[in-house]
């Protein structure tokens, strides 16, 4: 006999969840006493992110294949384990890089990714109607981390000391991670969930493609582009935009608040996104972040061509919300594209975009230094983001 069920306390786990998984994006706050203590340069630093985001992809496919065979709520404290070590072993570093890399790189972002891909799959799996606009939701809570947990965080590294506010962010994690593990299970058949309505809007395919049978697809290959293009155009916009918002005359007070307001762009992108998947469908979405995705960048070309505060405060709250339109679209991609049975690691290897995109930031900062302006910087990722749209327009079929 079937039987309905409150589901929302799964999405409210799921939120809060990957609100502190979310974490690892508040690196440029966490990072700050490092160089202060030990001198490490913004290059070596740089590169335990590198490593951090890169692991936090493969993790993400190591949770997709885990959880065919091992339950998520295992998975889910697995991953609350793996960030503690991570930020307790980075709590006691010393004069010593590798270790951090090991430790916060590593274990951070090998249990972070486990847990964002069992978080996603699992409880989405709640919501076949609404899948989503489930994983936009959790997903906001993933984008504006940064802003929430990073204040925090940058509090507390002023008052108690940056090794005592790593090691409580790893026991926080590990709490909510533990916590949260008790709503990481995926419905039973006896369970009655309302389904999606088929039809030609929501792009719904029928066939589930295996993971070997998706990369030989072009659709796969156009969307693997299309991400690593536009994720590049949000992380090289992100990592400079105090720097840019000072270097058009913003006072400093005004540069800290637009990264925290390109933040909140980033989590409204998120959960809009998700939402419009489901009303309006795939190809509408992923039009309007393709506009979106091209009109940042431009904005931001006239905003350091004419030095305008004002043009940089539309521009970054452009690329806020362009940035936050591609993780929805992903997931949604992935489910819709290739269906739902082999989904945890499909939309994982779709994530894998992020690596290559990570190396985009460091050629942003060569040309930086070469050339003394951002202004060829946006010229680049202006072609980055036409490109981008006319791959997403030309995908029509899975």
């Amino acid at each position: 006999m079937n039987k309905k069920v409150t589901r929302w306390p799964y999405l409210t786990a799921g939120l809060i969840m990957m609100l502190f998984a979310g974490v690892i994006y508040a690196w440029s706050i966490l990072k700050s006493p490092l160089t202060a203590e030990f001198g490490w340069n913004s290059a070596a630093l740089g590169l335990n992110y590198t490593i951090t985001l890169s692991v936090f992809c493969l993790g993400g496919v190591l949770g997709g294949i885990l959880l065919k065979k091992i339950s998520p709520r295992l998975l889910a404290i697995f991953s609350g384990i793996s960030v503690f070590l991570g930020f307790t072993l980075s709590s006691m570093v010393q004069d010593n890089i590798i270790i951090l890399y090991v430790s916060y790189g590593i274990l951070c972002g090998l249990g972070i990714g486990v847990a964002y891909n069992v978080i996603i799959s699992t409880v989405t799996s709640w919501y076949p109607d609404k899948r989503n606009t489930a994983s936009g939701v959790m997903m906001m809570g993933f984008g504006a981390s940064a802003l929430l947990l990073g204040s925090i965080a940058g509090y507390l590294i002023s008052t108690i000391g940056w090794r005592t506010t790593y090691l409580s962010l790893g026991i926080a994690v590990l709490v909510v991670f533990s916590i949260g593990s008790i709503f990481m299970k995926k419905p039973g058949a006896d369970i009655l969930l309302p389904m999606p309505k088929v039809t030609k809007s929501t792009d719904i395919k029928a066939k589930d493609y295996s993971t070997a049978e998706m990369i030989k697809r072009a659709s796969f290959w156009k969307m693997f582009i299309y991400l690593i293009l536009a994720i590049a155009i949000g992380q090289s916009v992100i990592g400079f935009a105090k720097d840019i918002a000072i270097s058009v005359g913003a006072a400093e007070s005004l540069a800290i608040l637009l990264v925290g307001v390109l933040s909140v762009c980033n989590g409204l992108g998120r959960i809009i996104t998700g939402f419009l998947y489901d009303i309006i469908g795939r190809r509408k979405t992923m039009i309007i972040a393709g506009i979106l995705t091209v009109t940042a960048p431009i904005i931001m070309l006239f905003a350091m061509i004419n030095s305008s505060v004002p043009l940089v405060i539309v521009g970054l709250c452009n690329i806020g919300f362009a940035f936050g339109t591609i993780p929805p679209i992903s997931t949604g991609y992935a489910g819709s594209f290739y269906g739902t049975k082999y989904f945890p690691v499909n939309f994982s290897i779709l994530g894998i975009a992020t690596i290559p995109a990570a190396f985009v930031p460091t050629i942003a900062g060569a040309m930086l230094g070469a050339f003394g302006s951002y202004i060829p910087i946006f010229i680049m990722l202006i072609a980055f983001s036409v490109f981008a749209l006319i791959i997403n327009l030309s995908i029509k079929k899975a």
